[in-house]
């Protein structure tokens, strides 16, 4: 089949562009390259992605419609996925216009060009985010998203709002899968595990918010490239709606969309998440201990029953796993060689 993905360059799009790349499928790539963290890890990841004939990539903003226009026409796509997004929780405190003008503006154009192509399925990333500090746990796709606490959050609620409005005007089937706390290697380094590791490697205190009674609903990456590919292939119908004793779809009576967590629903502490690095890397982490941050939700916790339903899958990969598996990438790819993992 034929993709065209935002966000190639980025953790997530990069992951998922290599697994569709490596089936035999055909990517283009879009991707701004923006310096919000280092431009290298991205064009490392691209360089990965070029050593393949099924790939093209496309380098401009998403708020350059032309650019958006040259990608489509080079892709032909049959399913967009909509990975790219001013990505960080504290950012957003900093640099809020960042945000408006990819998350919003960005998508805006995303979604002009899907009304346009007609793609047989348009994929959005948002965030569990969203889901502020709800109080309901599991948090199910079903419950009230209407109390963003960060500009970030506010965003991603947005742009799944903005994409419902298309999906009833112009018929375009849309998902907007919500991400749960996403790791792995080839990660972004503003994250936690990124930033503990390197820090624990380099002699540094980790800085542990929340006094470290917070936890999150740990997703491996290869875990969430298996449920958004899974979820490609169930573009919403209502010949696919899930029964009620499965669980609560939330596919929209009014136009083909539908909203998926993909998260695995097993929250893990984060002083245990601390513990697990410290084992991975084999050294224990100087920890300086910090109040909550501005922003900060104390927990995330899925509910992954309407991805099973939908998908026969929900993630597996054990923190344990997966932190051990980040910590060999690194120590390849920062302490050995320097070069490409």
């Amino acid at each position: 089949m034929r993709y065209l993905i935002t966000g190639t360059a980025g953790f997530i799009g990069f992951h998922v562009a290599k697994r569709l790349i490596d089936e035999g499928h055909f990517v283009v790539g879009f991707d701004g390259m923006t310096p919000y963290y280092d431009v290298t890890l991205k064009e490392r990841r691209h360089a990965i992605l070029k050593r393949s004939n099924g790939f093209k990539a496309v380098t401009a903003m998403l708020e350059d419609r032309a650019a958006l226009n040259q990608a489509a026409e080079l892709a032909e796509p049959e399913v967009i996925i909509h990975l790219a997004a001013q990505a960080g929780v504290r950012y957003s405190l900093e640099n809020p216009k960042a945000y408006v003008d990819s998350n919003l503006v960005g998508t805006w154009n995303v979604l002009e060009l899907a009304r346009a192509l007609g793609p047989k399925h348009l994929m959005l990333a948002s965030t569990s985010s969203i889901y502020g500090a709800n109080e309901k746990i599991p948090f199910s796709e079903m419950d009230r998203a209407d109390e963003p606490l960060t500009l970030y959050a506010a965003t991603k609620k947005s742009m799944e709002l903005m994409a419902h409005s298309y999906a009833h005007l112009y018929k375009v089937p849309t998902t907007a899968f919500r991400f749960f706390t996403v790791y792995g290697p080839w990660g972004r380094p503003d994250m936690a595990l990124f930033k503990f590791v390197d820090a624990i490697h380099n002699d540094r205190p980790i800085d542990v918010y929340g006094e470290g009674r917070m936890s999150r609903d740990f997703t491996y990456i290869d875990d969430l490239v298996e449920g958004i590919l899974r979820l490609s292939h169930v573009a919403p119908a209502e010949e696919n709606r899930v029964p009620a004793a499965k669980a609560k779809d939330t596919l929209s009576h009014q136009a083909p969309f539908r909203v998926v967590n993909i998260g695995g629903g097993q929250p893990v502490e984060l002083m245990t998440f601390v513990e697990t690095i410290e084992k991975a890397v084999g050294r224990p982490a100087i920890r300086n201990m910090l109040p909550m941050q501005q922003g900060d939700v104390p927990r995330t916790y899925a509910s992954p029953d309407l991805l099973e339903a939908l998908t026969d899958f929900k993630p597996s990969i054990s923190v344990e796993e997966g932190v051990a598996r980040f910590a060999e990438w690194y120590e390849q790819y920062y302490r050995k060689t320097g070069q490409i993992a």
